[in-house]
């Protein structure tokens, strides 16, 4: 006889009670397909600790790891495009514009500042991809004129480090002027003797590469990144031909005399240092 009744419980039904893992947790590598942790690859300066893929870092992030900490002053942080051709495709520039200064980050697609790179000191302009792909419009074309000139009369190397999908075709003719007018800039810059490195990371095309991107005294490049004009889908469809592995890759252009040398996030700011310190001697 039974002294009690054990009250087991319903089995779960194939679906139920499923522990919710918070979104963003893991990443799949896209280089590697290995699932990591977040948190990990964050702490590896976004690179992929499995195979050495370099994600994308913000503005903020490339600075913090190129600049001696509490020696950035940033200088025309207020300047914002306008949408002065009533430009219109799927939207308006002015929504565009909008959108993403919505996003709170940078004015515009670069920022361009002061500071010091183990002591050295320099003018650095940095793109931000995530103000509409980082293309170059005038205000873009403007803060890097201004950061080469205050190069020019402070006597310091100019750094640029590009991420950008090209001109932007947003404001026309006057964007694909920007890319004789930084070039000009430059020109200046060489003249006076005062070095210009130009560091490439993921993605750096269209106008910018052919224009101040590729006009370094030294050109850097991260691992992988891609570097070229036209992208080489449209490469294909125009020669009608297959490209080879690893084109418009940052080790296709290093073996191919475009690129001075590959290197590692973690070690940028040292090896830019040991270029600065042998190109560069303060007055």
């Amino acid at each position: 006889m039974a002294w009690f009744k054990r009250d087991n419980p319903p089995m779960a039904k194939a679906g139920e009670h499923k522990v919710k893992v918070p979104e963003g947790l893991w990443t799949k590598c896209v280089s590697c397909g290995e699932t990591i942790y977040t948190k990990d690859i964050e702490n590896n300066l976004n690179v992929c600790p499995k195979c050495g893929h370099h994600y994308r870092v913000s503005t903020k992030k490339r600075i913090e790891l190129l600049i001696d900490e509490g020696t950035f002053t940033e200088f025309d942080a207020g300047m914002v495009s306008v949408d002065f051709l009533e430009f219109k495709d799927s939207k308006s520039y002015q929504d565009r514009i909008d959108q993403a200064l919505a996003k709170g980050g940078s004015k515009d697609a670069i920022v361009c500042g002061s500071g010091k790179i183990e002591g050295t000191p320099v003018q650095i302009c940095v793109f931000d991809f995530s103000f509409m792909g980082g293309s170059m419009g005038s205000v873009v074309g403007e803060k890097i004129t201004r950061g080469i000139e205050r190069a020019l009369e402070q006597g310091t190397p100019c750094i640029i480090v590009s991420a950008s999908g090209g001109a932007r075709m947003q404001e026309s003719i006057l964007s694909l002027m920007q890319m004789a007018k930084t070039s000009a800039a430059l020109a200046k810059l060489r003249e006076a003797g005062l070095p210009f490195v130009s560091i490439l990371t993921d993605p750096t095309t269209g106008g910018v590469t052919a224009s101040f991107a590729m006009l370094g005294d030294i050109n850097m490049a991260e691992p992988k990144a891609l570097i070229g004009f036209a992208g080489p889908r449209v490469i294909e469809q125009t020669i009608r031909q297959k490209l080879p592995q690893g084109f418009q890759r940052s080790e296709y252009l290093l073996d191919h005399g475009m690129v001075d040398v590959i290197v590692e996030r973690s070690k940028m700011k040292s090896q830019l240092s040991s270029i600065l310190k042998m190109l560069y001697k303060a007055a």
